[in-house]
């Protein structure tokens, strides 16, 4: 089912230039609000919302949220989506990782409060760690290992979901949380570190696809366009969450990476490789509150959205 059309005067989307967070600009833009996008390019890039640029309803800022920053017009609606969130990113970036989480949501949460706004935070499957309960509720505490190499995001996205639920407490913003399970789809870049931008790589170029362990491991990956149906959705509704935005059909690594090669008409074969520490060994939502509160659930096979993206990376070689 597609997200409420409930239209916003205008949005904040921080970490608009990002994956996620640039779709979600075009979506708004799209209903007939006005966005303003703030991003730093750490990882984001202007060329994701190049072709909003001439909107009269889109403004580009360039700003580092882990410093304070201001809009000068009324907002309704806080979209919070800047942070790295690729391994390759997290791990380079440590502290900036953390910061993003801890002083970024602060002042986004900050900006909403100013501005009376609804806050819908992006958190991550990723709380629940290497989890020990499948499928995972929101009910799942998570198992997760506080000083292990994952731990700047894992541990940065946690913080943020108890800063934005004492925010609501304290200070009565209208929060939200989302937990996004694997989004992928047009505007991933190819070496993010993640495995389906890794894959297309791969074998686009006829490379080997490297796949971490003896690849049982599984994935829940949701196309993009359902992820920014599901969070719309969650902005539209009363619900604070948290709340599961992902696919219930997931798969395991050695199974997604025939499914590429095959969509890829390749001819790469598959090259075990080491699997990084704390990688989980399981990873898949209990979207019923999503069904049940809101009325969504993906609607985008993995085979239709791979063509997509597969697609999307024969047009753009060089990201």
């Amino acid at each position: 089912m597609r997200a409420p059309r409930r239209r916003w005067t205008t949005a904040v989307v921080t970490g608009g230039a990002g994956f996620v967070g640039s779709h979600l600009c075009t979506a708004l833009i799209d209903r007939g609000t006005q966005v303003i996008c703030v991003d730093d390019f750490c990882t984001g890039s202007p060329a994701n919302v190049a072709h909003l640029a001439e909107h009269d309803g889109f403004t580009l800022l360039r700003a580092d949220v882990t410093e304070p920053f201001t809009v000068p017009d009324p907002v309704d609606l806080v979209l919070h989506f800047a942070s790295p969130a690729s391994p390759a990113d997290y791990l380079r970036l440590p502290l900036h990782t953390l910061e993003a989480g801890s002083l970024g949501t602060a002042h986004a949460l900050a900006l909403a409060r100013e501005h009376q706004a609804r806050f819908v935070f992006a958190s991550t499957s990723e709380v629940y760690g290497d989890p020990q309960q499948h499928p995972q509720s929101e009910r799942y505490w998570g198992n997760v290992n506080p000083v292990g190499p994952r731990s700047v995001y894992d541990e940065a996205k946690r913080y943020a979901e108890a800063l934005t639920t004492a925010e609501a407490g304290v200070h009565g913003v209208d929060t939200a949380i989302v937990r996004l399970f694997n989004a992928y789809g047009p505007r991933m870049r190819a070496r993010d570190g993640r495995a389906v931008p890794t894959f297309i790589r791969q074998a686009l170029a006829g490379e080997p696809l490297t796949v971490s362990g003896d690849g049982s491991q599984t994935r829940s990956i949701t196309y993009v366009d359902d992820t920014v149906e599901g969070v719309l959705a969650v902005a539209a509704s009363e619900l604070s969450g948290p709340i599961n935005i992902g696919n219930a059909d997931e798969l395991s690594m050695l199974e997604l990476a025939g499914l590429v090669t095959e969509l890829c008409d390749s001819v790469s074969e598959i090259r075990f490789v080491e699997r990084p520490t704390d990688d989980p060994s399981v990873r898949c939502p209990d979207i019923s509150l999503a069904r049940d509160k809101l009325q969504w659930e993906p609607r985008t096979p993995a085979r239709e959205g791979l063509a997509r993206t597969i697609a999307w990376f024969r047009n753009h070689p060089e990201t």
